[in-house]
Formats: C-alpha cells, structure tokens, sequence
C-alpha cells in the first residue's frame, strides 16, 4: 500500500519552534537580533514516485506524468512546481488535503512529503554592517590586499584549484566577484517570485562559502583552500537566506544532471527531518561528493536533514575555532561526522565584492570540500572538548 509521510519536524536553526536568536557579526562589530521563524508549508508538498528506469533524466517524462497523476485525481488546475528526474523522481505542488490523500492512493506514488522551510547554517546576520554590506551596483569597490585566513592555514594552506569544479548549493554567489571563478552560464537560481531567475547572491551566505572554498590565489582579498577553482552557484536560498526543502531538492536534482565525476558539491544549509532531501542527496553523491555543514543546533546530527545521512560519498562537518576548540553552536555525533573544520571567525568573501568575517559550521563545510576537491584529504589532532566522543578529526590536506 502506499503511504502518506507528513513530516512535522520543523525545519531548524534551533530546537524552538520560534525564537529570537542574537546574531553577531564580529567584523563589523555589531550585534542584531534577528527573530527565526521555523515552518512546515501547509498546502505545499513534495510528490515522489516509484522508480522506473525508462523516466530517470527525462523531466518532460516526468513532468507529464506529474500532470496525468493531478488530472486523475481532481487536480488539474495545479501547476507543479520543480520537477525532479536525476535525484529522484517527483515534482512538489500546491494541493489542499482532499487532493493530497487522493493522490496518495495512486499507484503510480511511492508516498507525499509536506514541505517545509529550509535555512542556511550560519551563525550570524547576512546583511552584516561596516564587513561587507549590500551588494555593490558599481565597478569602483577598492579590494584589499590578499590575506590568507587562519582556516586555510589551519587545513594545511592552499591549492591550485584551477580547472577544477565546485557547486554551492546555497543562496547564489557574487556572480562578478573579482576574486572568485564563477560559472555563470551553469549558475542557476530555484527560488520562485521576483528571484527566480537570479542566481546571483543577496544575501552573502554563498559567496561567502564560494570564496573559502575557491578564491583565486592572486594579489587582493582572500585565498581558497582549492584556490581558483571554478564555482557554480545553485541558489536554493533567498535574500534573507531561507528557502524550501523542494527547492533544494530541485538544486540537488540539478547538480545530479550537470555534474561530473571530481566534482564536489558544498550544502551548508539545512533543515528538520526530510526523507525526500535526504534520499536525493544520497543519490546525486554517486555523481560528485557532497559536503554537508553539521548545523548550528547544539544538538545531535540525526536530528536534521541532510547532516544525518551515512554515505560514503557524503561528509559532515563540525565546528571548530582557532585554537581547536570545539565551536559551542556546532552539532555533534559520535557516529555521523567524518570531520571537524575550522568555522569560527572565518574571512571570506562578501557581497558587493566585499569580504566579511562570520562563523558558523557553514562556513567549516567548505575546508573540508576544497580539500575533497583536490583529491586528498587527512586530518591533524582531533577537535578540543568535543561533546560526542570519540573526538571529530580535524581536516587537513
């Protein structure tokens, strides 16, 4: 028999249902509290169907029976949204709940996940005052000096990442950053409304993951751990650095149909329990590797979607800061965290060609997959007062 799953763990960046978190931007030396609202999407839902080999990488195959499958069941007028044909096989759509049960019971469905909200793992405010601000509308922004932040040091320096390819999974990337190799023409944005087709970032999150993970290894800003790799932003976030678990479904579905081989995949972002996001991650790893940021709970890893995930292609990553104590927001595990990165602190790049310092396990993710990308990755000590013993291993090339 089919099933209905309607998952009602809230997507988290805490364990609240709603909370005011104080966000700190240690940079612009300014601390703003910012309320997180945390949401299931009544009368949104992501649709999966059962595998058949004929329709996998055929999303107009997919597409037109995601159509046939709301006309037989009385929804017809529902347009779906993303429709998923490399990760898995599904779309997401509005229904009311007379629909959603109805559909349920088509054989044709493997089962019906509501939708929820979905976050980055950061720790402090996107639009940060005095490290960075708004993006820039000119060519006039002067760029510092290059400086090489204590994380890249910490993972054992930096790399020739040129030639080599990377997707940011993420809120989009400053797509004419000077000191970043952006993809543009891969770049793609999976937000509905005015941002739609904007992959570019608004928010910082993604250049700022981008830039550790790939700056170009040259005379101004920052350097990356696999310097001037290319970057490819896949915008799942919006300017206020919150999305869909559809959405990111449907970056996965698309780094699944563009990648390669060697590439590496960077996801810091998550949200409560999700099924579906974990089972597209888990086969879009047989493509390119992904790297997951652990989250910025407190809390044990099983608890979110995807860090909990155990795949041999798919690492999580806490937190850790410059004298390699554990970073007190990180999540934990005893069992499903291959690696501890350096995430407190962290000089990367901005918005508005800028560059900004932040924290959080976001921005310890993309250490651990600069490293990856460049093929070889060890460790160096294990992180200091780790909550779940045995002790994560710190990253190092």
């Amino acid at each position: 028999m089919n099933s209905v799953l309607l998952i009602t763990i809230s997507v988290t960046l805490s364990n609240c249902t709603k909370e005011n978190t104080t966000l700190s931007n240690t940079e612009g030396n300014n601390t703003i509290s910012t309320p997180a609202l945390i949401e299931n999407l009544p009368g949104k839902y992501i649709v999966v169907f059962k595998d058949e080999a004929s329709y996998t990488g055929n999303t107009d195959l997919i597409r037109g029976k995601a159509l046939g499958l709301l006309k037989r069941n009385n929804a017809s007028e529902m347009v779906p949204e993303h429709v998923y044909s490399h990760a898995l096989q599904g779309f997401s759509v509005k229904l009311s709940i007379e629909q959603m049960e109805a559909m349920s019971k088509d054989e044709s469905v493997d089962y019906i996940e509501q939708d929820k909200t979905i976050s980055s793992n950061q720790t402090t405010t996107a639009y940060a005052r005095g490290g960075g601000g708004k993006p820039s509308k000119g060519d006039d922004v002067v760029q510092p000096a290059q400086t090489t932040s204590w994380g890249i040091t910490r993972v054992g320096g930096t790399q020739d990442g040129t030639g080599k390819r990377a997707w940011i999974i993420d809120s989009g990337i400053d797509l004419d950053h000077p000191d970043l190799n952006v993809d543009v023409s891969l770049s793609k944005s999976f937000l509905s409304g005015k941002q739609k087709s904007r992959p570019d970032d608004q928010y910082g999150h993604g250049t700022h993951v981008a830039g550790i993970l790939a700056a170009k290894n040259d005379t101004i800003g920052v350097v990356g751990v696999a310097a001037g790799a290319t970057v490819i932003a896949v915008r799942v976030l919006d300017i206020n650095g919150a999305g869909t678990v559809s959405g990111a479904i449907a970056g996965v579905d698309y780094v699944a149909a563009n990648g390669v081989s060697g590439d590496v995949a960077n996801m810091s972002l998550g949200s409560g329990i999700s099924n579906t996001l974990d089972a597209a991650v888990i086969n879009a790893s047989s493509v390119v590797i992904f790297v997951l940021g652990a989250g910025n709970n407190t809390d044990d890893v099983k608890n979110y979607s995807p860090a909990r995930i155990t795949r041999p292609n798919v690492y999580k990553v806490s937190a850790m800061d410059s004298l390699d104590n554990w970073a007190s927001f990180s999540n934990y595990s005893s069992t499903l965290i291959q690696y501890c990165a350096p995430g407190v602190n962290i000089k990367s790049t901005w918005i508005g060609k800028g560059y900004n310092t932040i924290s959080g396990t976001s921005f310890a993710a993309p250490h651990v997959a600069g490293l990856l990308l460049m093929g070889t990755i060890s460790s160096s000590g294990t992180v200091i007062m780790d909550p779940a013993l045995p002790s994560d291993p710190i990253a190092h090339k």
